[in-house]
């Protein structure tokens, strides 16, 4: 990819947030990261409304399962049934190993399915991960033109 990648983050705790922000630091590709701090937040980024007009259409979503107003599953079912949407990956990253959330969030279409690792060192080893296989390796849709 030539240009810097665009990436939607969907997290609603802070220190998740910060520790994202710096892992795809010392992932060193290009990047711009945005952030929406729940599905609904979301929504409005990736359809361009309320606070979010001038929103970049990201190339792949990196999404929390657990938030409020909206969940995780509740946006994946939403985009994936969006005609619009729906090409834009999801990779789900978070805190919960529950099967049932696993199978829920492949049956809904997510393209990958992260538990959350424990440990800085791990966090940082996988969006290394992703980003060499993401926006390295795979063939991403390219956003429309107007």
């Amino acid at each position: 990819m030539t240009r810097p990648v665009q990436i939607l983050l969907v997290e609603d705790n802070p220190a998740d947030v910060m520790l994202t922000q710096e892992a795809f630091e010392e992932a060193h590709f290009p990047h711009h990261l945005s952030h929406a701090r729940d599905g609904v937040d979301a929504l409005n980024f990736l359809r361009r409304s309320e606070d979010h007009a001038g929103a970049p259409r990201p190339d792949v979503i990196l999404m929390d399962l657990n938030m409020p107003r909206m969940t995780g599953l509740e946006l994946l079912d939403i985009l994936k049934e969006d005609a619009e949407l729906r090409s834009i990956p999801v990779i789900v990253l978070t805190t919960s190993r529950a099967e049932s959330d696993i199978w829920r969030s492949y049956n809904l279409h997510a393209n990958a399915y992260i538990p959350k690792p424990v440990s800085i060192a791990e966090f940082v080893e996988v969006i290394e991960t992703l980003g060499n296989f993401w926006f390295h390796k795979v063939a991403l849709p390219q956003p429309p033109r107007p």
